[in-house]
Formats: structure tokens, sequence, C-alpha cells
């Protein structure tokens, strides 16, 4: 995956990944999913973490990105702010807002299905960012 999409990735709707520590090979696999919002909140993405061995059902709540910019802690939060997955995801996600790319020591993978729609994804091109030909013209990619 290119370093420089991660972000978009993360926000594109329903993207599933996973992120490994160079140096410790520690690793967490997160669900992002978008919800259209009522109000001046636009779209909140929920995010979870992978606590079990069932890769589709085995998540749980940590928390939300708003507007796109910024990562809280919900009052339905099933994760802590001490949590290691938390911190990680916390801290990943600062440093791509700051700097639009992934940070040195960290390898992004995604599932291998669209961060947008959540198709298989085929395509070489497709599996490189993680969005399908279709989802790729509509995604804002200047974030």
């Amino acid at each position: 995956m290119l370093t420089e999409n991660v972000l978009e990735f993360i926000l594109g709707g329903k993207a599933f990944f996973t992120i490994v520590s160079e140096r410790t090979q520690v690793r967490y696999t997160y669900r992002v999913v978008a919800r259209k919002s009522s109000g001046a909140a636009g779209t909140i993405h929920f995010v979870s973490v992978l606590r079990g061995a069932d890769n589709e059902k085995d998540y749980a709540y940590m928390g939300c990105i708003l507007n796109g910019q910024r990562f809280v802690l919900t009052e339905k939060s099933q994760i802590s702010q001490s949590a290691p997955s938390y911190i990680a995801f916390a801290w990943l996600f600062d440093r791509l807002v700051a700097n639009k790319k992934l940070p040195d020591g960290v390898k992004f993978y995604h599932c291998g299905k669209c961060a947008r729609c959540g198709r298989k994804l085929t395509v070489p091109s497709s599996l490189e960012t993680g969005f399908g030909p279709e989802c790729a013209g509509k995604v804002f990619w200047g974030l």
C-alpha cells in the first residue's frame, strides 16, 4: 500500500487494516466505519479494534474520529485510553493527520477489500491503494 494514501484509506468508510510496529512486531487490527451524522458534525468514523479470534465479529469499540481530524474516546468506548491498542491508533492517527503519510517504523496492511465499499480487491493498482477502480474516483485524495 502506498504510504501517502493511508489516511484516505482509514477514512474511506469501510476500512479494515492491520498496523505492525517494525521495532516490536506488535500488531493491531482495526475497523473504521463511517456514519453520516445530522447537523454540523458531518461524517463520524467509528473505530474498533479486533480482540478475539473471529476476524469478522470480535471487534471492540474504541472511539470515533470527528471531522476526519480528531480521534476521541466516547461514553460507549469499550477500550480505555491506557490500552496499548488505543494508544497505538491514537499515535498513528495524529501523525497521519499532521504529516499526511505513514510514520517510519510502522507497516500498514489492508485486508484486500475496498476501504470505501468493502468489495474484494483484484486489480493490482487497487491492491496498492486499497480502493477499487470505481471508488478511487470518488475519494477525495487531498485530505
